[in-house]
């Protein structure tokens, strides 16, 4: 190991999707048009399992019940490489544009699809674009009930889509609506230029140079020594996807620097260490090693 790399091991995660999949295009794709739609998830997925292989890496990955309904064999060769499969919904609908009722059917639904395919209980969440916020706390209650031991869907910055901006910075026990607690490990910002900068991955690690995003990463682990989550998605080292036509605003979001990505994401492997959440939350001692499956079912707990 390099002696100059941070010592503190930090989180790898992956949400598993395909790029007619996000909300950024939602407003020029039509859900009825996703079985259509060039599907591209599993190859750029495999490349990443080789990549991770490549520096003997593990990563946890937020699958998507769409793609592990699509993909099966996907999802078992994650599992079977040594990876945490976690749970990313089932549809990618934001969660406060569902019911409590509609995302507790989706949150059982896509954990039971998940642990059929690989055999053990998922131990965690994230909702698709971060759409726990302050207006959707309600969904900690109905993870909790369903049996996750962690949630990873909560992001202490302000943005027009998501973010809790006075949340916890940093992993912990979070206060559920209803009083129960959750361990949760929000996405990571650092204190930079007086503001918390998203410094967690996706479009921030694209939009971004990599030196701010490199500071700001180094910042948490040797100045706070605090372990940091990162975060990308497959479609995001695929430059050769198709284009669609949408707003400016969601197409820099989208594309920009697909083509460095890839790059980007080896250096920084090779400078931080990585390990699955559920293994940087053990060592926090905020996960217990065992976690039994839940037998609730959304029909019994929300039937209202």
């Amino acid at each position: 190991m390099d002696s100059r790399m941070p010592t503190i091991v930090n989180a790898m995660s992956v949400d598993v999707e395909d790029y007619f999949h996000v909300a950024a295009l939602a407003g020029s794709i039509d859900r009825s048009r996703w079985d259509d739609m060039e599907y591209r998830a599993e190859e750029n997925t495999r490349r990443l399992l080789d990549l991770f292989d490549e520096f003997q890496m593990k990563s946890t990955f937020f699958v998507l019940g769409w793609v592990a309904h699509r993909s099966p064999q996907l999802i078992r060769e994650i599992h079977r490489r040594g990876h945490e499969v976690a749970s990313h919904g089932m549809s990618h609908k934001l969660v406060y544009n569902q019911t409590p009722a509609e995302f507790a059917s989706e949150t059982y639904t896509s954990k039971a699809l998940l642990e059929d395919l690989i055999g053990e209980p998922v131990l965690g969440y994230r909702a698709s674009t971060y759409s726990i916020t302050k207006r959707s706390l309600w969904a900690l209650d109905i993870l909790k009930e369903a049996g996750f031991a962690y949630d990873s869907s909560i992001f202490p910055i302000r943005h027009d889509a998501y973010g809790i901006p006075d949340a916890q910075p940093v992993p912990g026990l979070v206060a559920t609506p209803k009083g129960a607690h959750i361990v949760e490990f929000p996405m990571s910002t650092a204190p930079m230029f007086g503001v918390r900068l998203p410094v967690s991955g996706g479009g921030y690690f694209r939009l971004l140079p990599y030196s701010l995003t490199r500071a700001g990463l180094h910042k948490l682990n040797e100045k706070l020594q605090r372990p940091f989550i990162f975060y990308l998605h497959p479609w995001e080292i695929d430059p050769q996807q198709p284009r669609v036509k949408t707003k400016l605003l969601s197409k820099l979001r989208h594309y920009t620097n697909l083509d460095r990505c890839e790059a980007r994401l080896r250096r920084l492997i090779g400078e931080f260490r990585f390990a699955p959440v559920r293994d940087v939350l053990r060592s926090k001692q905020l996960l217990a090693r065992e976690t039994s499956r839940p037998m609730a079912t959304p029909e019994g707990a929300y039937a209202q």
